[in-house]
């Protein structure tokens, strides 16, 4: 069966309806699912596999049959693990239809069908009796509901139901316990994630200063986590304020509330600074004596930071406290860890909460709307004076005393940029109504170009579209900044990134090839194939080749009606496993002034490499069948490109070949 179903264009800025398969929304679920990186994560499996025989064996131990509750199954791993421990019987709860038909098929071809029963519904659904989906409460609670914030998959609420409805008093559990820790830095890095700074601009008239508006000066910021790779922030970019401080825990064998809560730990700064920013992760133990526990730490708090295990479903958490507020060293101060149901974010107090009652109940929300604009690499982007520094070059090169200019892109400070360069007038269009309450007062329009719609690298080219669109007002001569744009690629080898892209196959002696086919299926719907976005800079890599231009974009003309088409080969240059091709846009301001949207250094001999850490950069993963095998070599990659203008996408294949020596 087909559906229709309504799609914004993000290049074009049009609303298109295309026809697609019924299960279309499963697929692209789990084509962007985690599942891959979960099943690669061999701590994780290791600990919980070792948890779980730890907690069939108390309970065979009282002279108890082991009955088990594995709410969020996914591919019944866990409770595949639970029956060769010795577990007598399973219960193993999945909402996701697709994902709960995987692991029928799983768990019969691994032969424990007789021993798991895969329940298709929301734990909270699930029925007791002897007609109900449990004839009686299970006596060991397994769960893997877990995000990176710990709370935020509704882990407290699923907890509290089934305690209170299907699993006895006292049951095992596992995880038996999770505790979250923070740690509070100063950091002009971060803190450039969350505050629009002063930006200096030097003008003929001498150096002028863009002051942000008092109300966002004032604003708590954006209440949600920002969940990066921790361990990618160098040591240099923030100054430790604090030991790392257990905040709460959670003891999941007994009742758990979902009700919100805070958490204080008085404590006394190590270092005297301004306090910006918190750092948290959790750990889980799996048994009550703690002695198996996997941990979230990044490398400078982990306990073994050289077994440290590379994951992508569970990171660091970094939260921005609503105000920066100056720390003295030794002078005692209360860190607050407030939580709902699913967040969680933290405050300082300079008095102990339970004494002055100033505890704030509710989440921080924005109230000067850039937050709602802006994430979080678009403040730091914002913040980044070289990069202002360009487009002040740039605005230089073509600003006349004369000049009308037109803005094109969304919450952009360029209009601002004009003007104070001088130009006679400045319009902007602002696609947000937000955007339009910041820049209320700013006539202006260029491009940087920059659109919050944008999910990948050449979404951007929506300023092509505006631009054609506006044809008719532009003056003879006019200028358009950029003037031009270009997509480049280079062929990488991930040092963990491919993880989520890879065939299990065997996880912990179970066959879970049916998940990774499944995956394979989901991968092969159109939006599925093409490039995904990612943050390289959190994603070591190496460069096994040079990076290539693929396509130009003009934009001095209006886009043009045919297809820009481009095929080639890109020779691998350095040896190892070519795990993808990266992808990324290059603004051309003026033939000398580029701003650049991916690798921003010139390739090391080691290929080590160098992305911009404000943009997402293309990923196109190469299929393979091992992508940890190393390759024989030389090899090249050939590839098609194409530039469709109607519809503003841009459709790729690549292909590995090996390269022959002449006569063979």
């Amino acid at each position: 069966m087909k559906v229709f179903c309504g799609r914004a264009n993000p290049t074009t800025g049009s609303v298109e309806w295309l026809e697609e398969d019924e299960h279309y929304d499963y697929h692209q679920e789990i084509a962007r699912s985690s599942y891959a990186d979960m099943l690669h994560d061999k701590d994780r499996n290791i600990k919980y596999y070792q948890g779980i025989r730890a907690a069939v064996n108390r309970v065979k131990d009282r002279g108890q049959k082991a009955l088990v509750l594995d709410i969020g199954t996914g591919t019944g791993l866990l409770s595949m693990m639970a029956v060769t421990a010795g577990a007598d019987y399973c219960y193993a709860i999945e909402v996701f239809k697709p994902m709960a038909d995987a692991a029928v098929k799983i768990v019969e071809k691994n032969g424990f069908s007789d021993k798991i029963k895969i329940i298709n519904k929301h734990s909270t659904e699930v029925t007791m009796g002897p007609d109900g989906d449990m004839p009686c409460r299970a006596n060991i609670l397994i769960t893997e509901l877990f995000d990176t914030e710990l709370i935020g998959e509704g882990a407290l609420p699923s907890y509290e139901h089934a305690h209170r409805h299907l699993v006895q008093e006292n049951c095992e559990a596992v995880p038996h316990r999770a505790t979250v820790y923070a740690q509070l830095v100063e950091s002009r890095r971060m803190w450039s994630w969350n505050k629009l700074f002063p930006i200096p601009v030097h003008t003929s008239c001498g150096e002028q200063v863009i002051i942000p508006p008092l109300e966002l000066e004032r604003c708590p910021g954006a209440p949600s986590v920002y969940d990066i790779q921790l361990n990618q922030v160098s040591s240099a970019d923030f100054t430790v304020l604090s030991d790392v401080l257990p905040m709460f825990s959670v003891d999941f064998s007994k009742q758990v509330s979902s009700s919100a809560a805070c958490h204080s730990r008085q404590f006394e700064p190590v270092a005297s600074g301004r306090a910006q920013v918190v750092l948290s992760w959790w750990d889980i133990e799996m048994d009550p004596e703690g002695k198996i526990k996997c941990s979230m730490a990044p490398f400078w708090a982990h306990s073994d930071p050289e077994e440290l295990q590379w994951r992508d479903h569970w990171m660091q958490c970094v939260y921005f406290l609503p105000q920066e507020e100056p720390v003295v060293q030794g002078s005692s101060i209360y860190l607050v860890a407030h939580h709902d149901d699913y967040c969680v974010w933290y405050s300082l107090q300079r008095t102990s909460p339970e004494k002055d009652r100033r505890v704030y109940p509710a989440r921080p929300v924005c109230d000067c709307q850039a937050h709602l604009l802006w994430n979080r690499p678009r403040f730091g982007e914002i913040n980044d004076q070289d990069r202002t520094d360009q487009y002040i070059q740039g605005l230089r090169t073509v600003l006349k005393p004369d000049s009308v200019c037109l803005c094109v892109s969304d919450g952009s400070l360029l209009s601002l940029l004009a003007h104070h360069l001088g130009a006679e007038q400045v319009f902007t269009v602002e696609s947000s109504a937000a955007s339009y309450r910041l820049m209320k007062k700013i006539s202006l329009l260029l491009g940087e170009p920059f659109f919050t719609t944008s999910l990948l690298p050449w979404h951007n080219l929506y300023f092509w579209y505006v631009r054609t669109a506006v044809d008719q007002h532009l003056g003879p001569g006019a200028v358009v900044m950029p003037q031009t744009a270009s997509l480049h690629a280079v062929v990488v080898e991930f040092r963990d990134l491919w993880r989520i892209r890879s065939p299990c196959g065997d996880c912990e002696g179970f066959d879970v090839h049916i998940m990774d086919d499944m995956i394979k299926r989901a991968l092969d719907f159109r939006e599925s194939k093409e490039a995904e976005p990612h943050p390289l800079w959190e994603y070591p890599c190496r460069c096994l080749s040079e990076p290539q231009q693929i396509l130009t974009f003009d934009f001095r003309q209006p886009v043009p009606p045919h297809l820009i088409h481009a095929e080639g080969s890109i020779e691998l240059r350095r040896p190892g496993r070519s795990h993808g091709a990266v992808l990324w846009m290059e603004y051309h301001l003026t033939p000398d002034n580029t701003v650049n949207t991916g690798l921003l250094k010139s390739v090391e001999d080691k290929g080590d490499c160098c992305w911009n850490p404000h943009c997402k950069q293309a990923v196109y993963f190469f299929t393979m069948a091992d992508p940890r095998a190393p390759l024989g070599g030389p090899q090249t990659v050939s590839y098609t490109v194409d530039f469709h203008p109607h519809t503003g996408d841009i459709t790729m294949d690549f292909s590995l070949s090996d390269t022959l020596d002449d006569g063979q």
